[in-house]
């Protein structure tokens, strides 16, 4: 089987994985994606290029040293009316994301790319639409003291694969685009590739 690796230390992405049953080794791509996203937005790059350029570099810098692997790179954008929002730092300031996007649609897009030896070899995004229903006050308050810290791991401020799910009144698209790696896709990929059983 061709290796695997995953150039990413995101949690959630890990366990989709680990969860598929693709064995792989997950590392930390070094990318500044903060100094990335200012340049990108300088140029006038919307959210979705954005999470596209990000996947690309995480993968094909990895790439460059681990040539004889495939090489996976992903990133995901959260996208408020062509508006790019980052993750927030404190629950304060997760409190003010979740009032900010109750009652409005956004877009989460997740992008996924593979590479060998410094070259993409296959690329892939999504653009799941998911709408916070107007949830009160005591609701989002309530949710964000189950799960504390944790939420500061997502850009939106909310976990689908618990009790967040209770946040939204409309979702559309792909579950695990929404986890942040479009998954069935990539499998199709690696089977391909000789990463996976066909």
């Amino acid at each position: 089987m061709t290796p695997v690796v995953l150039a990413s230390k995101s949690a959630s992405r890990q366990a989709i994985l680990k969860a598929a049953g693709v064995a792989f080794e997950a590392v930390g791509s070094g990318v500044d994606e903060d100094a990335a996203k200012a340049a990108l937005l300088a140029r006038g790059a919307g959210p979705r290029d954005i999470a596209a350029h990000l996947a690309e570099a995480k993968a094909i810098v990895v790439s460059w040293a681990r040539p004889d692997v495939i090489v996976i790179g992903a990133d995901q954008t959260l996208d408020l009316d062509g508006t790019l929002f980052d993750k927030v730092e404190s629950l304060a300031e997760a409190r003010a994301r979740l009032l900010h996007l109750r009652g409005k649609r956004h877009l989460l897009h997740s992008a996924v790319v593979a590479a060998q030896a410094g070259a993409v070899i296959w690329r892939y995004q999504e653009s799941p639409k998911l709408r916070l229903r107007d949830a009160s006050d005591g609701f989002i308050d309530a949710y964000l003291a189950r799960h504390g810290d944790a939420l500061l791991g997502s850009v939106g401020c909310y976990q689908l694969e618990n009790d967040g799910v209770q946040l939204f009144d409309e979702i559309v698209g792909d579950y695990f685009a929404i986890l942040g790696l479009p998954l069935t896709p990539l499998l199709n990929l690696l089977r391909e590739k000789g990463a996976l059983a066909a």
